[in-house]
């Protein structure tokens, strides 16, 4: 997921799909321990996509303390 695409969804949103990605991270890290993952780099793309609605949603906090 881009920056920009990010940037488009509301907060609600945003909080949203952090729980639906670390829902997905631990199912992920799950098949890891079995032996069952396939791609390990998606567990480093979902980390690195929750930091990025993170620091989104830290921006939007902060206009709005404004």
């Amino acid at each position: 997921m881009k920056t920009r695409e990010i940037r488009d969804l509301s907060a609600d949103e945003l909080r949203q799909r952090v729980i639906d990605l670390k829902d997905q991270l631990s199912r992920l890290r799950f098949q890891k321990a079995m032996g069952q993952l396939d791609n390990p780099m998606k567990i480093r793309n979902i980390r690195r996509d929750i930091a990025r609605i993170n620091t989104v949603l830290l921006e939007i906090q902060k206009k709005e303390a404004k």
